[in-house]
This record gives structure tokens, sequence and C-alpha cells, in this order.
């Protein structure tokens, strides 16, 4: 007993001690932080405040991340709030998608959508005898088109944006789900070929992929691409949502040894995109940029961008009508202002280009007008993660509507907005090694399924209470937009105010 008296007088005389070179260190370190904040003259709070002021930093700091927990309300959050957030992981997890008791979304609210039910919607034997003719992109112009199954796909994201593990776990869902990929700007990876999904091969402004040693297109590269049975269609992108009028950035420190190889440029440098094709200069040097890759690959080829100013829109019309129907871009890619990216300058996410609810209208009506809306396809792209989203996007006149972001937070994104740092927390925008542990890419791709096949059920519920039998028969009369003073208004390219289809 005396000895294990004295064992413990041993051990409290160790941790006193330790305790106080432990105190002793931190006032050492005070004082220094102390020193360092009164003769420094950069922060003028750390200069009135020493040591204390250096909490504001951190506090700044943390509110990234706790802010969406404590204090912000269900739906009031940007760019994502927690209502749209909770059903998109309600909906990959197969969890229970109803609500109780009311909504909490505000029925006057401007440019909010909403849809007009019909006093006989169709009954389910109505709906099950119904069979959906396919939507074929470039039937009749290309040598191989393409039956999309899905009016519900995963948008452009490349390898080097999102992780390896996340672009595998995007492909397996993708093709249990029946849904396209599209590879972004970066290339075609070898995690894009990780299941048979079908993939939309992205060519950017750096044509990643499909370039030669100078950076020029290179054709036979885009040949020997468009011979893989898995390429399907090929997108050739002139901007994006996020920053129309410059091009793609990729941080040095997510550029790998594979990204960089994937991509053809060196590793461990700056991936920065020229801000257009260099040789596209007006509609004629497009249309022949577009009938390049579309000759070289047999199959359908189409353009992305987000619509600002839309004069060039009459010359391009104009000059396909002067080529004739074969000369036409099969489909048009319409990105919205407030669409996604890993990395873009605040002042262009902030205020460059039109949101889709305003795009998608106008073009829908100038291809109408100069009688090419049957010839090309009209895809919708930016910030439609929920069923409202989508059905509205295709009622303003969309064919088929696609989700880059949803499918993030399928895969578990918790928006903690460090997608440009290399840091992201799980594991879907980082190429560190230990965060990408935490994603299991064969997990998730259940995820990913399952949203999208939640997804399109939900559209179609949606279909069905407006009256139609399926999501592709949905117009402008089955919604209407609030106004600027609370009201309804019709459905259409008036609603230049709208920001997003809020949900």
């Amino acid at each position: 007993m005396t000895a294990f008296l004295d064992l413990l007088d041993g051990v409290l005389e160790a941790a006193m001690m330790l305790l106080a070179l432990a105190i002793l260190m931190a006032l050492v370190a005070l004082v220094v932080l102390y020193v360092i904040d009164v003769t420094q003259n950069s922060q003028a709070i750390r200069k009135n405040y020493p040591v204390i002021g250096r909490l504001r930093y951190v506090f700044e700091h943390l509110g990234v991340f706790f802010r969406q927990y404590f204090f912000a309300m269900d739906r009031e959050e940007l760019p994502f709030n927690r209502s749209q957030r909770a059903w998109v992981a309600r909906a990959a997890k197969k969890l229970d998608s109803t609500i109780a008791f009311g909504s909490t979304k505000p029925l006057n609210r401007p440019g909010d959508i909403f849809f007009l039910n019909s006093a006989f919607p169709p009954t389910k034997d109505e709906i099950k005898a119904h069979v959906l003719a396919p939507l074929i992109f470039g039937e009749s112009f290309v040598r191989e088109p393409y039956a999309a199954p899905s009016i519900f796909n995963i948008s452009a994201m490349s390898y080097g944006a999102l992780s390896g593990p996340a672009i595998e776990a995007l492909s397996m869902g993708a093709a249990t789900s029946g849904v396209w990929l599209n590879t972004g700007e970066g290339g075609l990876s070898p995690f894009h070929q990780t299941a048979a999904c079908d993939l939309v091969f992205q060519i950017g402004t750096a044509k990643y992929g499909v370039r030669d040693d100078e950076g020029n297109l290179d054709v036979e590269k885009i040949a020997e691409l468009a011979a893989i049975p898995q390429v399907r269609m090929f997108e050739i992108k002139l901007s994006q949502g996020a920053k129309p009028g410059k091009g793609g950035i990729l941080p040095a420190e997510k550029v790998t040894d594979l990204i960089a190889t994937t991509r053809g440029i060196p590793p461990g440098e700056d991936s920065i995109s020229p801000n257009r094709h260099p040789e596209v200069t007006d509609a004629d040097s497009l249309l022949d940029l577009i009938d390049r890759v579309r000759m070289a690959s047999g199959k359908p080829v189409g353009i992305k961008l987000v619509l600002g100013q839309t004069a060039w829109l009459d010359n391009f019309c104009g000059a396909i009508q002067a080529r004739g129907l074969a000369s036409a871009p099969d489909f048009i890619t319409l990105d919205s202002a407030d669409g996604g990216t890993g990395a873009a300058p605040q002042s262009l996410m902030d205020n460059m280009g039109r949101p889709v609810t305003s795009s998608l209208p106008l073009v829908d009506e100038k291809l109408t007008s100069a009688g090419l809306r049957e010839r090309i396809k009209l895809i919708a792209s930016g910030k439609m993660v929920n069923p409202a989203g989508v059905a509205a996007a295709l009622c303003l006149g969309a064919d088929v509507v696609c989700s880059a972001r949803g499918f993030m937070f399928s895969l578990g994104c918790i928006q903690a907005l460090q997608c440009n740092e290399n840091t992201c927390p799980t594991g879907i925008t980082t190429h560190d090694p230990k965060l990408q542990k935490g994603l299991d890419p064969a997990v998730k791709a259940d995820r990913v399924a399952n949203y999208a096949i939640s997804m399109r059920e939900e559209v179609e519920l949606i279909a069905h209470s407006c009256g139609v039998l399926n999501p592709q028969a949905l117009s402008r009369q089955h919604a209407f937009v609030i106004d600027d003073q609370g009201q309804p208004s019709p459905l259409g390219h008036e609603i230049v105010t709208v920001k997003s289809v809020r949900s």
C-alpha cells in the first residue's frame, strides 16, 4: 500500500510539473504574441487589442463551417439552402422525402416558380400505358445518333476539379441509373470509364485531351475518342455560368501527374484555359469548328454557353439557315449565371451572364422563329438540384436538364466551400489521399443512382399533377412566376429578374 501511495505521489508530482511547464509555455507564447501584435502595423485590430484581437480571425474562419448548422434558417442559405440539400440527401439515401404539417416556402417571393395543377390528372393506368418516345440527338445528321434514356443527367465536372474516387462513383452511379456523365473540360480519365455509362466528352477552350503539342485541336484524337462506345456525344464549351469570359482554373496543387497526363499539360503548374477558342471569332467560324468535330467523330456535337448579349444569336441562326440544317449544332447547353465551379473570380461569379430562367425561353423562341427548334435540342444546367427546378426548366423549353452540384450533394458534399483549396473534407474535390479515403466509390455510387432515379420519379409526379403523361410534355402553360409585386405572372422571357429556381 505504501509503495502504491509513493507511486501515486510521484505521478501527481510529475503531473504538476508538466502542468506548471504548460502554463509557463502558454504565458511565454502569450507574451510573444503580444509583442508581435503591438509591434506590427498591418492589422489595426491586432495592434489595438493584442492577442484577443486574433480571435476575430479564428471565428471568421470557423463561421464558414458552423453558420449553416447554428444560425441559418432552412430556406435562406446560399448558394443552396438547407431545404434543398436535405432533399438531395434523403433522395440519395432512399429515405422518406415527405414532409408534414405544411410548407415553409413563402408563396409571394419574386422569381419563384410554381406549377399549375390540372383538374383532371392522368390515372395510374393511363400513365402505365403511355410509351415515351426516345429523345434522339443528331437524328439523320450524324453517323451515330444518340437516343438519350434520361431527361436528367450529370453535368460537366472534370477530373481535376473532382477527385478520382468521386468521378469513379459518378461513373458507376450513372451506369446504374441510366444517365449520362459529362466529362468536363479536363479530358477523359480512367475513372470516367470505370463503368459502362454513357459519356459526353467536353472540349474546353484549352482542348484538354484532344490537343496537339501546340494546343490546337487534334482531329485524330477526337476520332480515337469517338471509337470508344461509351463516348456518345461531344460538347464544345464556349463559356461557363460561373465565369463567362474566363477560362477554366485548376490550381497547381491539384494538377497531379495523372491529371497532367489526362490533360496533356505539365504537372504541378496552374491549369488555366483561354477565355475562348482562338479559332472561333464569329458564327461562321463556330459552325466550322462544330463541323470539324462532327466529321471526325461521326457523333452528335453541341455547344455549351451562358447567354449574355443576344445579337450574335440572330447571326448564328442566319448562318445555319444559309448553310443548311446539317450545319447546326445537335444541341445547345445553356448554363445559368448562378452555375457552380471549383474556382472563379467573384466579380464574374456574382455579376455576369443571364440566369437560365431568362435565357431558356429566349433561346427557345429564337430557335423556333428561325425554324431550328426541331433540329437543335436544348439542355439546361445551373443550380437545378431539386424536382421543382428541373420541372421548371422543362416548362421553360429545355429538352434535358443536367446538374453538377446536385450530384456532388449525393456524393456527400456539405457545402464547405473549399473546392479551390484542395482541402475538401468529404474527399470530393481534393487530391489529398488522406481526405479521399473517406469517399468509398461503391457506397457513393448507389447514392448517385438513387438521387437520379428519385429526381426522375418526382419530376414525373409534378408532370402528372399538371395533367401531362410525361415531363417532356411540360410547357409554359403549366407554371407561373411570382413577379416583383408578389403576384403570379405568365412564364416567359420577361422574367429577367429571376436569379434562380429556388425550391
